[in-house]
């Protein structure tokens, strides 16, 4: 059912606890399938130097959490604002359809704990991460 990649993020995840001051930090949730994802971002010159992430949920939500942290450290705030789901699917080798929605949840906490830390700076952060909504594929299941 899940590739080697998405076992060995769910079982090793990368980046995991709590940031303390973190200069943004993101959470996300799926009531329909009750996953919940908190991302916390350190950034120096617009470089996110450190990542973590507190997961509540399934191996995929985890999975997708962890590989979503590998995939922006050491990226620029622009760089790290485009990650979508799809590049965190076909990094971890792919994932289940009825998973897919925890891709979703990977990006839009990133994204998420980037608007925060755009807040925090005095800059609005819908030109860098668009219009922040819900995950919604749940919901197209």
């Amino acid at each position: 059912m899940y590739t080697e990649k998405v076992m060995d993020h769910f079982t090793n995840p990368r980046n995991v606890g709590e940031l303390p001051g973190a200069d943004g930090v993101g959470e996300v949730g799926n009531a329909k399938c009750g996953d919940i994802l908190r991302m916390y971002i350190k950034v120096e010159d617009g470089i996110i130097t450190d990542i973590r992430f507190k997961t509540f949920g399934c191996a995929a939500a985890i999975a997708a959490s962890s590989k979503a942290t590998e995939l922006i450290k050491g990226r620029s705030i622009e760089d790290a604002s485009k990650l979508s789901n799809q590049t965190v699917v076909d990094a971890l080798g792919g994932l289940p359809p009825v998973k897919i929605h925890c891709s979703v949840l990977a990006e839009q906490a990133v994204k998420s704990a980037i608007a925060d830390y755009c807040r925090r700076q005095g800059v609005d952060p819908t030109p860098i991460v668009g219009k922040l909504s819900c995950c919604d594929c749940c919901d197209k299941q």
